[in-house]
């Protein structure tokens, strides 16, 4: 047996279960698309985690659990005949292909950025669409969301030339902020820290870095640190809040060490 046909017959046995599941598991007869949403959410976070860890036994899990997520959908959406698991992978294949006319066509790129603009032009020709903003979902994190408008913009060529030009914004957009936090207008102070974290966002784009991992890799830094600092004060027999800044500090600079 090859890889593939292993890999088909591994597919085919997730496929008997769920049907199996759905006809016999009281759980599983419950749910709907509705019911299932949150949770598809939420392994999505956690295969997030597990990437972000670099724990790859764990990303094989969480890929796993997502994959159910898939064919438990085509299964509820087999029950009424609007689709089923078949339909979704060819649904796939067929954008795939289309997307791609480089490979799958005549048409010539140079490089990754060619490749991005193709996509975003293709896109907005599908379905009638006026806008290539329509395509970012509305209930994104803020921050994803700035980074996907920003790419999709910069697909079809509003960008920036270059990196300087961006930092040079972020920098603009800091004295703004700056201007108002001294004027003390609390909105105006809110709409300018918004335009410097959708600046610093786009640097980051530009410097090709994920702004969301960056924020999460110090998430996790700061985490660990805090945590050092909070096994240290028990050490002592000292609350936090008994400890001074300085005290704390300390701890602190040992925790950048650990």
């Amino acid at each position: 047996m090859t890889r593939r046909q292993e890999q088909l017959q591994a597919f085919d046995r997730l496929l008997t279960i769920m049907d199996e599941l759905r006809e016999q598991c009281p759980w599983d007869k419950k749910q709907t698309m509705e019911s299932l949403r949150h949770l598809t959410i939420e392994e999505v976070y956690e295969l997030g985690d597990a990437i972000l860890d670099n724990d790859l036994e764990e990303v094989k899990k969480e890929l796993g659990d997502v994959l159910l997520h898939i064919v438990f959908y085509s299964r509820i959406g087999s029950e009424t005949n609007s689709f089923d698991i078949a339909d979704v992978c060819h649904s796939i294949c067929d954008k795939l292909i289309e997307r791609h006319p480089h490979i799958y066509s005549d048409v010539k790129v140079e490089n990754e950025d060619d490749v991005k603009r193709n996509w975003e032009q293709i896109k907005l020709k599908e379905k009638g669409k006026t806008s290539v903003l329509q395509g970012v979902p509305k209930s994104l994190p803020a921050m994803v969301k700035a980074n996907r408008i920003q790419d999709k913009v910069a697909g079809v060529g509003f960008d920036w030339e270059h990196p300087e030009q961006v930092y040079e914004k972020v920098e603009e957009e800091l004295n703004e902020l700056k201007i108002e936090v001294a004027n003390g207008n609390v909105d105006k102070m809110e709409s300018e820290l918004g335009d410097v974290l959708f600046s610093i966002i786009n640097y980051a784009r530009f410097l090709k870095i994920n702004p969301e991992n960056a924020l999460e890799r110090t998430n996790k830094k700061f985490i660990k640190r805090f945590q050092y600092l909070e096994a240290k004060s028990r050490e002592i027999n000292k609350s936090l809040s008994e400890m001074t800044l300085s005290e704390m500090d300390v701890f602190w600079e040992e925790a950048k060490k650990v």
